[in-house]
């Protein structure tokens, strides 16, 4: 009996220093529970209807592995967008061989043009501020895909840190959000007013895409409806 006292003890204390660590979780790592428990990661981002014939969009491609992982699985066609020169330089590298891969050294928009991107890993952004920047290019989605004779995207990938409103409302105002079977975009938290323009932007690509899974500000998936 004291043995198994002991180890209700000790389980007790371990339980209650996993609970005052939770206290002190920021808003973003207590959103990223969830996410954990389903390793969603390796699941979720992953589990999609493709073959070799589907198109993927991968924008904000960074190593390339989410793309990696992609064309492992389904042996896709994969267009990456990075526009961080030294960031497409590695990606580019990677799939130097690969012909089903390319990769663009810029950003898809809502306008075409430059702008300054802070550098700061996997979360550069055009939003941070007080660190090494790049000049970096952007295309207008919309006039890419006509210039390119892309009426159908299965795949569209968005992780762009904080660019990701301006491009979704292009998106659906123009029309192509319609030619994304699946849409996979991460919302960021640090853009001004973020929670109102994405609950706007969900209420709004709600009206030709459902959710197949939404994990606030972490990852979330839109689904064409059928006949949208």
């Amino acid at each position: 009996m004291r043995r198994l006292a002991s180890r209700i003890a000790l389980r007790a204390g371990q339980l209650c220093i996993g609970l005052s660590r939770a206290l002190y979780l920021s808003p973003q790592e207590r959103r990223l529970l969830p996410w954990l428990a389903v390793e969603g990661d390796a699941t979720l981002r992953l589990d999609y209807d493709l073959d070799q014939d589907s198109l993927v969009f991968d924008l904000g491609g960074f190593t390339g592995q989410w793309a990696s992982d992609i064309f492992g699985r389904y042996a896709c066609r994969i267009e990456i967008f990075e526009a961080v020169p030294e960031f497409a330089e590695r990606v580019a590298a990677r799939f130097r061989k690969n012909r089903r891969v390319a990769v663009h050294p810029f950003g898809l928009a809502a306008v075409t043009g430059t702008a300054r991107i802070g550098l700061a890993g996997d979360a550069s952004s055009l939003y941070a501020r007080g660190v090494a920047s790049r000049e970096i290019r952007l295309a207008r989605a919309a006039d890419f895909c006509r210039e390119k004779g892309i009426r159908t995207i299965d795949l569209m990938k968005i992780n762009i840190e904080g660019g990701e409103y301006d491009l979704l409302e292009h998106l659906v105002d123009s029309g192509l959000v319609r030619s994304i079977r699946d849409l996979q975009v991460q919302f960021h938290d640090f853009v001004p007013d973020a929670e109102r323009r994405m609950q706007a932007l969900q209420a709004r690509l709600s009206e030709s895409h459902a959710p197949t899974y939404r994990y606030p500000f972490v990852w979330e998936n839109w689904r064409r409806r059928e006949g949208a």
